[in-house]
């Protein structure tokens, strides 16, 4: 989420780990919000307005792929542009080595930082996607990944495609909320506590918490599709980019290896069948996510080597998730195809 580059320009690895501590997250984000009615906090404006705003993202990123998922879900790439960063970053900034010349084609900018320092010219954190930038100023509108995808629910919904889901329904807002909040504490920050902690006894309490949740996790949908309700939720997309990264990732990088999430029925069979519906895998970028771990996290792999595994043709087995009933979009419809310049390359994905 935060920020080795490919560039030469930008070859300062980050340092993740602290020795002798645990690893604590700085959550201290910009916090603004686009909102229907343009009201947000501290006084600030910023309203929904189609074409103002451009989603900058890593395809690598479990955060910033919450986003690509929502947003092609309720179908705003007409309205809210994306632009792709590389998979890799040096400490300073996410850099856009994939498009040619090695600048945003619509911000015009090599490093996400830009648009981080015309809002902030002294921002002292790190420069994290996803991030929403206001093309006219250039300036960065918010990197609250948290409520991102919530107001892409609710605030944008004038906006979203006939047919769209509705991953935050009002009569379970409750739950949702509870859900995400433990899956958020325990599993997607959970992984990065075992994998930057920086003592052994930090990495064992961080490795029981997460398979103690996990463990409960696939108690939970044994006998329901889903995690909340029998739609596809925002719970489910949060659990599903950490659960798409356990096996090629978090299980050796992190060590996170108590058992693989192959060796998990119910949750491999759950992350299957989110992985078959449109929306899902077909955002997901195995190779950039491996690249991205194993190559900028240099101070847990100082080599750079990147595995060649894990196989990854058991994502498109028969799930029998379907048995359970449940209907992944409610009253809505799937998604159409990603649009041109947003499929995933081919051989990237499974």
């Amino acid at each position: 989420m935060s920020t080795e580059s490919t560039h030469s320009a930008h070859d300062t690895p980050g340092t993740y780990v602290t020795t002798g501590e645990e690893f604590v997250r700085d959550t201290r984000y910009i916090d603004n919000r686009i909102t229907r009615d343009g009201v947000g906090p501290a006084g600030e404006t910023f309203k929904v307005e189609p074409g103002r705003y451009r989603l900058i993202v890593a395809r690598a990123c479990p955060w910033a792929n919450r986003a690509i998922i929502v947003r092609r879900l309720l179908g705003l790439e007409s309205v809210l542009s994306m632009g792709l960063c590389g998979p890799t970053h040096d400490s300073d900034s996410w850099t856009f080595d994939l498009d040619p010349d090695g600048l945003d084609p619509v911000l015009k900018i090599p490093r996400l930082k830009d648009a981080y320092l015309t809002r902030y010219p002294d921002y002292p954190r790190g420069i994290t996607v996803p991030a929403i930038v206001d093309i006219p100023t250039g300036a960065v509108v918010t990197n609250e990944f948290r409520q991102m995808t919530l107001d892409f629910s609710t605030e944008w919904v004038d906006h979203h495609r006939d047919g769209a889901p509705d991953l935050y329904p009002e009569h379970l807002r409750g739950e949702i909320d509870e859900v995400i909040d433990v899956v958020f504490k325990d599993v997607n920050n959970g992984v990065y506590r075992c994998g930057f902690a920086g003592s052994q006894d930090a990495y064992e309490t961080a490795y029981d918490r997460l398979f103690t949740r996990l463990d409960q996790l696939s108690d939970r949908l044994r006998e329901q599709r889903y995690l909340v309700g029998d739609t596809i939720t925002e719970a489910d997309v949060r659990l599903f980019t950490t659960l798409v990264r356990f096996d090629p990732v978090y299980h050796g990088h992190f060590k996170c290896n108590r058992s693989k999430l192959s060796e998990m029925p119910v949750l491999w069979a759950y992350a299957r069948d989110l992985f078959q519906t449109p929306g899902f895998g077909d955002t997901v970028d195995f190779t950039q996510i491996k690249q991205h771990y194993y190559i900028v996290h240099e101070d847990i792999n100082p080599t750079k080597i990147v595995p060649k595994g894990p196989d990854l043709s058991g994502w498109r087995t028969a799930h029998h998730r379907e048995e359970l009933g449940g209907r992944p979009f409610g009253d809505g419809t799937p998604p159409p195809p990603p649009i041109d310049g947003e499929v995933v390359p081919a051989g990237q994905g499974a």
